[in-house]
């Protein structure tokens, strides 16, 4: 869910101005997964642009008080989310903790890295939401050390249905700053893309995983 439509419509200016999201309906990308797509995020690259970081970082911190109040900790996921991540727990004057995608096979074996405890409240930074899965296994890590996790907050979702059905089978309550259909209003409307291309890229968030077989 998008909490500001004015905040998602920038988001998705800042980030195609910057070539962090790259449309390429006739040359797809191929991710992977071996999907093909019309489109590729990057939203690492923000981290480049001191303005637009600080302007994604101020809008991610007062998300998370508006949704979910004051948690204990931020959590990031490894390793997309660990930049946003600690830039939003600065703002708020929060510890900062981040979740591998497994284990360390060395060492203390920890996947979450930081200082912890049992009964803390989380909320979760994440760039970007596809299936959701590897964002959700960041939850149940933490989970499993005894954190409340209050709910995620990402830069960017693709809105597709698997994930939508992912995390409410987690039980967990996601928000984005901005989405794909922003993001194809935001490009149809600035000339970024053409008409062609926009039936193009509505038809491959219906079935992407069925998309350009051939």
């Amino acid at each position: 869910m998008v909490l500001d439509k004015n905040t998602a419509k920038k988001t998705a200016e800042l980030l195609l101005q910057i070539n962090a999201i790259k449309l390429k309906p006739e040359n797809p990308f191929t991710w992977a997964s071996g999907w093909k797509s019309p489109i590729y995020c990057d939203n690492r690259i923000l981290l480049s642009y001191p303005p637009i970081r600080n302007y994604v970082r101020d809008e991610m911190a007062k998300q998370v008080e508006t949704l979910y109040g004051k948690p204990d900790v931020i959590a990031g996921v490894a390793t997309g989310a660990i930049g946003i991540g600690a830039l939003v727990a600065d703002v708020l004057g929060l510890p900062f903790i981040y979740v591998r995608p497994e284990p360390k096979s060395h060492g203390r074996k920890n996947q979450v890295e930081g200082h912890l405890e049992k009964n803390q409240t989380a909320v979760v930074i994440e760039d970007l939401i596809s299936t959701g899965k590897s964002s959700l296994n960041a939850v149940d890590a933490l989970r499993n050390e005894g954190v409340n996790v209050k709910g995620m907050l990402a830069i960017f979702t693709y809105g597709f249905e698997t994930a939508t059905t992912n995390f409410i089978e987690k039980d967990l309550k996601l928000n984005t700053l901005s989405s794909y259909d922003y993001l194809i209003e935001q490009a149809s409307e600035t000339g970024y893309i053409k008409e062609d291309q926009l039936r193009t890229l509505m038809e491959w968030r219906i079935a992407p995983s069925k998309w350009n077989q051939h």
